[in-house]
């Protein structure tokens, strides 16, 4: 069994620090997953969450990731999300959880099925009224100036007749941003809208030359509209195990810190964390077998002092999860259980060497 402090020390990398966040302190929010379930992780994956395959049902998980995230300095999850009854039960989970925790919870709705095709107009604009109407009024759905914070994922897809359709019916009480990758994609739906989440996960901040100067370009353009604008930023890139081709370097953290910086610097309303949880594009931050809890370790650095103690993530002895994954939780019982083992180990080693001494 190994045993791991989130919040200390980490090895030292030789990337200078970027420039801190902005006077008034800018909320990160983290893209978060809800649709695992112990089957999930059979597919797609080469890394695996240390607390074992979970599933997103199983609410002492979903308590475990809000309490990393806020002693990170993470202010909410953005959840990925459409109406299904297994998706609005862990809906209600989550916000329950946040509630008790002081955390915030946004939602990105998923416009575009499995196959990146478009959901037909209707099904999408009764969702989202019931996202209003079944779930916005929660105190832990996160707000900016006093409105519901929602994102319309896929905009690029559907006519600006269509996006209207969904979002006029709902934006008297609901911020409503579209997901547009460039500037005249938000012009196209600024009137509609409410702003832009860009989800760009993929980009390479060491090769791609235009990539700030993009991102500012986004933010004024979404500014110029009365817009708000939610800048991203991630720890790197994989989704070859998902068909894709794109590789982005984790680089020991320098990739998250210049993607921060850079984010930061395009003057965001909110930042995007690209990803709390998305393990077949491996751009998680969520302690996992593979890279341990140094990601979100390196988030608390980037954004300082949270007055938050710090939490711990025990591997279960055995080594790596399993096929079907540990019987695990990381609750104060279980981790003294596994000091307790761990002490008696000792106990009886010690004796046997005296007994092979004397």
């Amino acid at each position: 069994m190994s045993l791991l402090v989130l919040g200390t020390a980490l090895a030292p990398t030789t990337t200078t620090a970027p420039a801190p966040v902005p006077a008034a302190r800018v909320p990160v929010l983290a893209y978060y997953y809800q649709w695992f379930e112990a089957h999930s992780w059979q597919r797609a994956k080469t890394d695996y969450p240390r607390l074992g395959r979970y599933s997103s049902d199983d609410a002492e998980v979903v308590a475990t990731h809000i309490r990393w995230a806020r002693s990170a300095g993470i202010d909410g999850f953005v959840v990925s999300w459409k109406s299904s009854p297994v998706n609005n039960r862990r809906l209600a989970l989550l916000l329950s959880l946040a509630r008790e925790q002081d955390f915030k919870v946004a939602v990105i709705y998923q416009g575009l099925d499995f196959n990146r095709r478009p959901l037909p107009v209707t099904r999408v604009a009764a969702d989202f009224v019931l996202l209003r109407d079944r779930y916005a009024a929660d105190p832990a759905f996160f707000r900016l100036d006093g409105k519901p914070l929602t994102v319309f994922s896929g905009t690029w897809e559907y006519a600006k007749n269509e996006v209207e359709q969904v979002t006029a019916p709902v934006r008297d009480t609901l911020l409503v941003l579209n997901t547009e990758k460039s500037t005249d994609g938000y012009r196209r739906l600024a009137a509609v809208t409410d702003g832009d989440a860009y989800y760009w996960s993929s980009v390479n901040p060491e090769t791609n030359t235009q990539y700030a100067t993009k991102l500012k370009e986004m933010g004024e353009a979404v500014h110029r509209e009365n817009g708000y604008w939610l800048a991203p930023f991630a720890p790197g890139f994989d989704a070859r195990m998902v068909g894709g081709t794109k590789q982005v370097p984790r680089r020991d953290g320098r990739t998250l810190r210049t993607e921060y910086a850079t984010a930061a610097a395009s003057a965001p309303d909110a930042l995007g964390l690209i990803s709390w949880n998305e393990f077949s594009e491996n751009s998680h931050i969520e302690p996992s077998v593979g890279h341990g809890a140094r990601y979100l370790d390196a988030v608390r650095e980037l954004r300082g002092p949270q007055g938050q103690p710090p939490v711990s993530v025990s591997e279960p002895a055995g080594g790596p999860p399993g096929p079907q994954g540990p019987d695990y939780r990381p609750n104060a019982l279980r981790l003294a259980g596994c000091v307790a083992v761990l002490v008696g180990s000792v106990s009886v080693l010690a004796r046997l060497r005296r007994r092979r001494h004397s």
